[in-house]
């Protein structure tokens, strides 16, 4: 079984119109960094792994994750996370219930509390169950993001422009923590961005759409 994920000669098309083709592999704890100009179709590559493509495209290939073809399963069967360039937050809820969604179902209140009091002490947030996302700067809600999808254990990880809306020093935090956690969980990473910091810091293989 091959670890990682797997973009096999994937292209997308709209309108019969060809937009993007890429075949890589992405080892475990490494990073794949695609740039490129708005509306190339970075975003719409995340679509194909995460498989939420809209209708007006298409495309060919397969993705592979650790050797199983995912290629035509539902989102919620890829166990594949996703972070975008807004923390997406629930409003109405705690800080701790926001990461309770990302818990899969199953075990006790008190192992599932156990584990929302963890994930928060991992990124020095420890006691900001209870908070309000209203009441957290941009680099806290960043992290809660984080750290909600990371607690669904996915094998995988997509971002998309996730740094692109915090100010440099704040962005630059962001990242090496995104980053380090990803190594820690050997977590195959595929980051879409138009900015060349994002993709220096992340170390890896950069490709440039439309070059």
């Amino acid at each position: 079984m091959v670890k990682g994920l797997t973009l096999e000669d994937i292209a997308i098309f709209k309108g019969g119109q060809p937009l993007v083709a890429l075949d890589r592999h992405i080892a475990p704890g490494t990073v794949l960094s695609v740039m490129g100009p708005s509306g190339i179709g970075k975003s719409t590559l995340l679509s194909v792994v995460t498989g939420t493509l809209p209708p007006a495209f298409t495309f060919t290939g397969r993705v592979l994750l650790d050797g199983a073809d995912i290629t035509h399963l539902s989102p919620h069967r890829r166990m594949v996370g996703i972070l975008f360039q807004d923390d997406l937050l629930f409003p109405h809820l705690s800080v701790g219930a926001n990461l309770a969604f990302g818990l899969r179902p199953g075990g006790s209140r008190a192992d599932r509390n156990a584990q929302i009091a963890q994930a928060l002490e991992e990124v020095e947030l420890g006691g900001f169950a209870d908070r309000d996302p209203a009441t957290l700067s941009g680099g806290q809600k960043a992290r809660v993001a984080l750290m909600r999808m990371l607690l669904a254990n996915p094998c995988a990880l997509m971002l998309d422009e996730a740094f692109s809306r915090l100010d440099t020093t704040l962005r630059a935090q962001v990242r090496a923590l995104v980053f380090a956690r990803a190594r820690d969980r050997a977590l195959p990473v595929l980051m879409v961005t138009h900015d060349a910091e994002d993709a220096a810091a992340a170390g890896g293989e950069i490709v440039n759409l439309g070059v």
